[in-house]
């Protein structure tokens, strides 16, 4: 039987294969699409059992290639560009593919566990799984809401475990790919290495510069849901997937700065002394950004723990720790 990772060659895909790998599995099919080839690199030291295009994939499950063989599905593919304008694009590659995945799960008995967002609840204040909190921002926030209100409704006569996870801000290993999508915790550590320096906007929805507030979540995290669910069926749902913990960018640099300086034997730095020192400083928001920024998340975790899951998730400082420490190991020379 086989394990099949959606956009596993992405961020949390290849995380999700490589934590795959550590518990002993390797008859994975990686399912992805490398019209972007520099991706591939996050496989390059993961045990695989095939590689196929997100397009064939679903002519051969239709085809009936794969009947039998498929254990479960953790749907991880999507257009994560929250800039993406093409609507079209993204309804037929985030909503439509959905929910022909999910049917063939559903007709076949396959669990499927799949990448939703936070982006599904807009600029609210309330961050909790119910239809009155949803009011997304962009058609990436639409196309995950879509696809969540097409689970909900097929819930109750579901024949095997769908379960869909509300990513928050999801950092960590593997996301070099992502360019500008990448997280704030990579730019900060990449301006700091480059400049000695990071960037973080200016007030905005009544925050002042850098008080803006997210719920940053480790991908290690979001993995390890992700696979304790797969060893529980009995959960289905849609939940939420944070730390229950609304961090702001302030401290998320004075994190990512302080990790690089301890790595060099430098005592760490107050958010007021990286102030007055020009370490942090702060930009206008882009255009493209404005009345279009989520200025405040913060997970309701309520419905995540009441099925079952009570790992503590990691701080901001552990986890910016560990993401800062793996990303100096690759730029050692021979790493």
């Amino acid at each position: 039987m086989y394990i099949v990772v959606t956009g596993a060659a992405g961020f949390i895909g290849s995380n999700l294969v490589k934590a795959l790998n550590a518990q002993g599995e390797s008859d994975i099919i990686a399912v992805d699409n490398l019209t972007h080839a520099d991706k591939f690199a996050n496989l390059v030291d993961c045990r695989i059992a095939d590689y196929v295009d997100k397009e064939e994939f679903v002519v051969r499950l239709d085809e009936g290639d794969f009947d039998d063989d498929v254990a479960v599905i953790f749907h991880q593919g999507a257009c994560s560009d929250t800039m993406e304008s093409d609507g079209r694009y993204m309804m037929r590659n985030n909503y439509r593919y959905s929910v022909t995945l999910l049917q063939h799960c559903q007709d076949n008995d396959i669990p499927f566990l799949y990448a939703s967002s936070a982006a599904v609840y807009g600029a609210g204040t309330v961050f909790r799984e119910e239809r009155q909190h949803e009011t997304p921002l962009n058609v990436y926030g639409y196309s995950k809401y879509l696809f969540d209100e097409y689970v909900r409704r097929m819930l109750p006569e579901r024949t095997a475990q769908v379960a869909g996870f509300r990513y928050f801000n999801v950092y960590g290993p593997r996301e070099q790919h992502k360019g500008r999508m990448a997280s704030v915790a990579l730019h900060f550590y990449e301006q700091y290495r480059r400049e000695g320096r990071v960037r973080l906007f200016r007030g905005s929805g009544g925050y002042p510069d850098g008080e803006q507030r997210r719920d940053f979540v480790h991908v290690d995290d979001v993995v390890e849901v992700n696979l304790d669910f797969w060893k529980h069926p009995g959960r289905s749902g849609i939940f939420n997937l944070g730390t229950g913990r609304a961090t702001p960018f302030n401290a998320v640099a004075a994190a990512t700065i302080n990790a690089v300086r301890s790595a060099a034997g430098d005592p760490p730095l107050t958010l007021a002394q990286l102030q007055r020192e020009g370490a942090i400083e702060y930009v206008p928001m882009p255009d493209a950004l404005v009345g279009k920024y989520q200025s405040y998340t913060q997970a309701d975790m309520t419905r995540l723990r009441a099925a079952g899951y009570a790992v503590p998730m990691l701080t901001v400082d552990e986890g910016v720790a560990r993401y800062v420490e793996s990303l100096m190991s690759l730029s050692q020379p021979g790493s």
